[in-house]
């Protein structure tokens, strides 16, 4: 047998503790998930509003099947676009208050999609040095060049702006809700150095949206900055609880993604019951006040419950709680651990995060018991007990 050349670079991951494995689950999302060591606390998930496993979005689903079949058949440039992945962006378009919304597989293929297609040669992108990975690998493949401010400093943002004039187009990339710290973008300065220097907000909601704002409309509806923002990505895979994401924009923008995004031209549609899942899942979304404000207080009681034993969090009030730990062997131990008594808590290394900076990522839902957050505080305290701390 010929021998692996990838051998030794996994091997000198293992010896970090940077390997990934992935864990497997067996049934549905939901607070509590069965898996095939038992059931698991689950505290990982970006299910945000419950809504996942909800029986209309699941019933929306089977009967889109029964309607459409299983998959699109093709890209939505040839023959797989249906008229559920139309009204779908047509609702979407309407719920986040923009001309046109453009529907994507996932995320990633959003925004990658809409920066290399948006931006090309000559133009410029400021981007937050904490931004997605998605939005970093479309900055990289953009061929705009790319200037990467602190995280969340709008002064250096405005002084990279006055030192790299262009005669493009200047585009300023944020997510609204940073995926590994919880915190949020500064949306009303950003907006603000934007104007003085004539460029253009590109704003990643996918842990926003469903969550912040008013009818879930993510942060910059609550910020009252839609106006200010040109380009918004939008997931459907976390607080909406199904797949896909949309890119809300302008008419040409619109056209220009839909003439010439390739990770929306030459991939298969989505299959067409999820778009009907996600209209439904829409409409509960916009109704969901009530599991928001649930989500908000089970935050509330995390936080306070974790402050009195002494865990080491970090300055956030969204969903997105980072129990930091720093050295990755005694955060992967510690997620063991953790896995061992019944709790599924993800833990986060490089290059996810910067060195010296792994956690683990709490993610709470609107559907969590105080019992079940308790648990989880106990749990989190007594295996940083055992393990110690960093060296």
């Amino acid at each position: 047998m010929i021998p692996s050349p990838w051998h030794s670079r996994i091997q000198r991951l293992a010896e970090q503790d940077l390997e990934r494995n992935i864990l497997e689950t067996a049934g549905p999302v939901g607070p509590e998930v069965q898996t095939p060591d038992g059931p698991k606390l689950l505290f990982c998930s970006n299910d945000y509003l419950g809504l996942a496993a909800d029986p209309r979005v699941v019933e929306a689903l089977r009967a889109g099947a029964e309607k459409w079949g299983a998959g699109a058949g093709a890209s939505r440039l040839v023959s797989g676009n249906t008229a559920a992945h139309s009204e779908l962006e047509r609702r979407l378009a309407a719920y986040v208050g923009a001309p046109r919304a453009v529907a994507f597989a996932s995320g990633y293929q959003a925004n990658v999609g809409a920066l290399t297609t948006l931006t090309t040669e000559g133009d410029a992108i400021f981007s937050d040095e904490l931004t997605h990975a998605s939005l970093i690998d479309g900055c990289r493949l953009s061929r705009a060049a790319t200037h990467v401010f602190r995280h969340r400093d709008t002064e250096h943002l405005d002084q990279l702006l006055r030192d790299n004039p262009t005669p493009g187009l200047k585009l300023i990339v944020a997510d609204a809700v940073f995926s590994m710290d919880g915190d949020r973008a500064p949306l009303e300065e950003i907006s603000s150095i934007a104007a003085r220097h004539g460029a253009h907000v590109y704003l990643d909601e996918a842990h926003a949206l469903g969550v912040l704002g008013p009818g879930g409309r993510g942060l910059a509806a609550e910020l009252g900055q839609t106006a200010s923002i040109t380009l918004r990505m939008g997931t459907l895979g976390k607080a909406f609880g199904v797949a896909g994401a949309f890119v809300a924009c302008d008419e040409p923008a619109a056209r220009l993604l839909t003439s010439r995004a390739r990770s929306l031209l030459y991939t298969t549609a989505a299959p067409p019951p999820l778009a009907e899942a996600c209209l439904t899942a829409l409409e509960l979304v916009e109704a969901a006040d009530d599991r928001r404000q649930a989500l908000v207080a089970n935050v509330a009681r995390f936080r306070e419950l974790a402050a009195d034993r002494g865990l080491p969090l970090v300055e956030s009030e969204t969903a997105i709680q980072p129990v930091m730990v720093g050295d990755a062997g005694r955060t992967f131990a510690i997620a063991r651990r953790l896995w061992e008594i019944g709790l599924f808590v993800t833990a986060f290394r490089p290059p996810t995060v910067a060195a010296d900076t792994s956690r683990l990522r709490v993610t709470l839902s609107a559907a969590h018991r105080p019992d079940q957050i308790e648990r989880l505080v106990e749990g989190l305290a007594r295996a940083f007990t055992e393990f110690g701390k960093s060296k």
